[in-house]
């Protein structure tokens, strides 16, 4: 179970948060494969902390669906199919449309102009061919509507949903799913719902941006042949 060595443990955190975070991070990006068998203990060693904040981090994991618990035989990470990619997104893509909803009431004039120019940083990174950098520019976009939604519940299961999502792209692409500048003209059209004040319009495009990725995703992973087994 190779453990990279010149990872960045975050600071003023409990044991279990450390582990929790960390672990969290080798699962999403592959560094934990799919199937792999997790020991306890040398994770406690890894991350300097005893067996036990590791066991309740891997409980809290097991909660999210990253990992699997076989009581009294083994701990793995979760195996992913190429079906997951169907019920992630769908719900993601719902509560991304609520979150547009309950934002456009309270969006302000600078806070649209802010969203203005994450787009056109993120159309910056798709020209410039940074994939990884535009990935955190979309999800910088994203992230300003959920907080301007101010609803803890649905900023958190979008959190959650966010996670396995990057998972199944690094997992079987080892790189996001190339953007383009279709991606940028679907950020536009929400960025003109909500200078419209137009609810179904910014719901409906916010929809339409996570369900097209899911079926190029999709498609991709087909086409690959690759498997979670």
């Amino acid at each position: 179970m190779p453990i990279p060595q010149d990872f960045h443990s975050p600071t003023q955190v409990t044991a279990r948060e450390r582990a929790y975070v960390q672990l969290q991070r080798w699962i999403i990006d592959g560094t934990l494969e799919p199937g792999e068998k997790l020991s306890d203990g040398e994770l406690a060693e890894a991350l300097g902390v005893s067996r036990t904040p590791v066991r309740e981090a891997l409980q809290l994991l097991e909660v999210q669906g990253f990992v699997e618990m076989h009581r009294g035989r083994d701990t793995r990470v979760t195996l992913i199919e190429q079906e997951d990619i169907l019920k992630v997104y769908p719900p993601l893509a719902a509560l991304q449309a609520l979150a547009g909803e309950l934002a456009l009431p309270m969006i302000r004039a600078d806070q649209i102009e802010a969203l203005r120019n994450i787009n056109a940083e993120f159309a910056r990174m798709i020209d410039q061919h940074q994939p990884f950098r535009a990935m955190e520019v979309d999800e910088q976009f994203h992230n300003l509507i959920v907080d301007l939604a101010d609803n803890p519940y649905v900023t958190s299961y979008i959190s959650t949903l966010q996670m396995h999502i990057r998972r199944l792209k690094y997992v079987f692409l080892r790189q996001p799913v190339a953007l383009t500048r279709e991606s940028v003209a679907v950020h536009a059209a929400i960025i003109e719902g909500f200078e419209r004040r137009d609810s179904d319009a910014v719901a409906r495009t916010l929809r339409q941006n996570w369900l097209r990725p899911m079926n190029e995703l999709y498609a991709v992973i087909g086409q690959s042949g690759q498997t979670g087994n």
